[in-house]
């Protein structure tokens, strides 16, 4: 029974449509109907969590000590863990007694950082496109959205430049995310150089989404915002378990960065959750702490995928560039169709689901993104799917 006298607070209309959740609708009809879908959707990993933090998991379920809540800050030993890692990759030195968070996952964190610290009308800086999540946190918390459009040829990087005087004084928080979902851009040190320069001019908050640091290709090693000097005056930079360690389902991701940032979270945090399941901290510490054989495989896994899937999809016209990082490809629509309906159009062909670039902003309309989340063979099935429905990539005359 619809009441009209319930209705959901301001802040949920603000939200713009999920294109996820019609992605879905689609999906179960096709199942319905019989139809094997190939789902490339979703950036979920394929496979399973590594071995040896699933007996760290069970062994640690298995101790009563675990039972209880979890320190609002997570355990000690795991924001060592974080810190040690933090350390290893980038040669940057935190304290695991401030200056690192576990969260529920990052995108929580991204989303509550931005209730936290933003005030109606605030203005946030965000790129598009970009993850949902990097624009929907500021729009909950009602923050003013100033949509930085990104463009191929500037390499899907942000213009700092274009951002207007007014616009730049005003801003009080800039999310951004290299290597990028859903672009797989990457960006070179000197442009993080520069957005600190911008950001310690302007006084803006930074926020840094550094989800696929480990899923780099080639020889790519990604640049953490933190190695920047002056960066973690101003900073905070998110990470997660999901990607890397097969741990989507797990919910396990963390912060680090300006304690007096993540304190504020922490506080809103200690409103609303208790943390992390400590068996599941155990099992996060020992993902962390794998050897970097296993991350060299993962990376082998993905790179053998994005050289199948471009060469393939170049033989139905797409000329995608190569990507050093990341599990996806950004793959122009055919002149003449949106992405939502394009995909949508692939889909109901074809059984394969890639995801609108709409979904991710108005800067992402004319793309879908392609998750590299199955074997050759099933890519191979995608590609010769796609061959039969005649979807190919035309690019417009010019006269």
């Amino acid at each position: 029974m619809n009441l009209p006298w319930i209705t959901p607070a301001d802040r949920l209309s603000s939200l713009p449509p999920y294109v996820f959740a019609r992605l879905d609708e689609l999906k179960a009809r096709a199942r319905e109907q019989g139809l094997d879908l190939i789902d490339l959707g979703m950036g979920n990993p394929d496979g399973a969590t590594p071995a040896p933090v699933v007996e760290a998991a069970i062994t640690a379920l298995q101790n009563p000590a675990n039972h209880g809540y979890p320190p609002f800050e997570g355990t000690a030993s795991f924001r060592t863990a974080i810190t040690n890692w933090y350390f290893r990759r980038y040669g940057v030195k935190l304290d695991p007694e401030g200056e690192a968070l576990p969260l529920l996952g990052s995108k929580e964190g991204l989303a509550h950082l931005a209730i936290a610290y933003i005030n109606p009308g605030d203005l946030v800086l965000v790129p598009s496109p970009a993850y949902p999540a990097h624009f929907r946190g500021p729009l909950i918390a009602g923050g003013k959205i100033h949509q930085l459009i990104l463009k191929p040829e500037q390499d899907w990087l942000i213009d700092l430049s274009a951002i207007p005087e007014q616009v730049a004084q005003q801003a009080k928080m800039l999310y951004f995310n290299y290597p990028s979902n859903p672009t797989a851009a990457t960006a070179p040190r000197e442009f993080f150089e520069e957005v600190v320069a911008f950001a310690r001019k302007y006084e803006i908050m930074l926020v840094h989404d550094l989800c696929y640091a480990e899923l780099a290709f080639d020889g790519y090693q990604p640049t953490s915002l933190l190695e920047i000097p002056g960066a973690k005056e101003i900073s905070v930079e998110f990470h997660t378990l999901s990607k890397t360690y097969n741990m989507a389902g797990w919910r396990v991701g963390f912060v680090v960065g300006n304690r007096h940032i993540i304190q504020g979270l922490r506080t809103l945090k200690t409103n609303l959750d208790y943390g992390i399941f400590t068996a599941l901290q155990t099992a996060a510490e020992t993902a962390l702490n794998l050897p970097d054989m296993y991350l060299h495989e993962v990376q082998a896994r993905y790179r053998a995928r994005r050289d199948f899937l471009i060469a393939g999809l170049g033989e139905l016209g797409w000329n995608i560039p190569k990507t050093n990082a990341t599990m996806y490809l950004w793959v122009p629509c055919p002149p003449g169709t949106n992405s939502t309906d394009f995909a949508f159009s692939v889909l109901q062909q074809t059984g394969v689901v890639v995801t609108p670039g709409h979904a991710f902003g108005q800067g992402g309309e004319g793309y879908v993104r392609i998750s590299l989340i199955a074997d050759c063979d099933r890519l191979e099935q995608a590609l010769q799917r796609l061959k039969q429905a005649n979807i190919r990539y035309a690019p417009a005359l010019v006269s």
